[in-house]
């Protein structure tokens, strides 16, 4: 399967029929060099809407994802299921010889994380983890200004309306979805954070309020990270605010690099000097790749993929430090991603 192009079209299966599923999903049932063979989804009405959507035959509509893997003829697999639901059906289609995109967090356990990159090193089938900042012009800039030398002090926010819009939803189970706004929308800031300065988080200090009575399930939390270097962070992620902001600022010796936007469109860049002035490069998001894209650049050619399992364990390892520390009230140290 790695080629300069596709002899024929890539064959993807897609497990989990929800946001990420038809959204990615359209992204690759709109790419000419893919067919979308197969769906598997729990919920039978909407299986049927979307299998009338993504054209996908009535015999290859499953409700049974081992059995999708074992009887439809795949070359990748999309999964965009539950959070806690990841890691099995990961190894499951990397097992059955399938390239594999999977969407954020790849995994909510640190040794299963630690798993999955292992087994996407060894493999060769592509594994891509579905955070799209690596993809993102901004933070492509953000990341060219640190290579090298990364940033000594940073601070970041996000905000959602996330509590109300997961009202009935998998995502306030913390059976499925492992953890609450942290582990959810909060996992692109760590991401993009982590993958644009180079930084290693060394410990963690955290606070958190709680929806749910068994705390599980975060709402607001609040990050002091200290990196190896000396560089230190703050991040806050507030879950029941009324819309999505998204603030990231890098401060080096020179001056900074702010990262910006709102909802969900591709975010602004500004440079700022040591005399407080101002610098906004241009930013063409018309030549940002997709997901669907990106993810077969990498099966074609074989090359690393965008986002990796490795970029995605240094996330599930911070995160779960995170959960640790806002719980025990302790300082605590974040587990090496190597």
């Amino acid at each position: 399967m790695h080629e300069d192009s596709f002899e024929e079209p890539l064959r993807l299966g897609i497990v989990g029929l929800g946001y990420i599923g038809t959204t990615v999903g359209g992204q690759f049932h709109r790419h000419g060099d893919v067919t979308v063979q197969a769906l598997c989804d729990l919920d039978t009405e909407r299986l049927a809407e979307i299998g009338d959507s993504f054209d996908v035959p009535d015999a290859e509509r499953y409700a049974d994802y081992p059995t999708m893997l074992e009887d439809a003829a795949l070359d990748a697999v999309l999964v965009g299921t539950p959070h806690t639901l990841h890691y099995e059906q990961v190894v499951a289609a990397l097992e059955a010889g399938c390239h594999v995109y999977c969407d954020k967090p790849l995994t909510t356990d640190l040794e299963r994380a630690r798993d999955l990159a292992e087994r996407a090193e060894r493999s060769a089938e592509t594994l891509m983890v579905g955070y799209q900042r690596h993809l993102q012009t901004a933070f492509r800039t953000a990341r060219e200004r640190f290579e090298g030398a990364p940033p000594n002090w940073l601070t970041a926010s996000i905000t959602q309306d996330w509590i109300e819009d997961s009202r009935g939803t998998w995502r306030l189970d913390p059976d499925l979805s492992g953890g609450g706004f942290l582990y959810d929308t909060g996992s692109h800031v760590l991401d993009g954070v982590l993958w644009t300065t180079g930084l290693e988080p060394e410990s963690v200090a955290a606070s958190m309020d709680f929806h749910d009575d068994d705390e599980r399930v975060d709402s607001r939390a609040h990050l002091d990270v200290r990196f190896a270097g000396g560089a230190t962070g703050t991040f806050s992620f507030h879950g029941d605010a009324p819309s999505v902001r998204e603030h990231i600022h890098c401060w080096d010796d020179d001056g900074a690099v702010y990262l910006e936007g709102r909802q969900w469109g591709s975010r602004t860049v500004t440079e700022i000097d040591g005399d407080a002035g101002e610098y906004e490069p241009y930013i063409d998001a018309r030549t940002e790749q997709t997901r669907a894209e990106a993810f077969l650049e990498s099966v074609r050619t074989g090359d690393e993929p965008p986002a990796t399992a490795r970029d995605a364990l240094r996330v599930t390892a911070l995160t779960e430090a995170a959960y640790e520390a806002a719980r025990t009230g302790e300082r605590i140290d974040v587990p090496t991603a190597e």
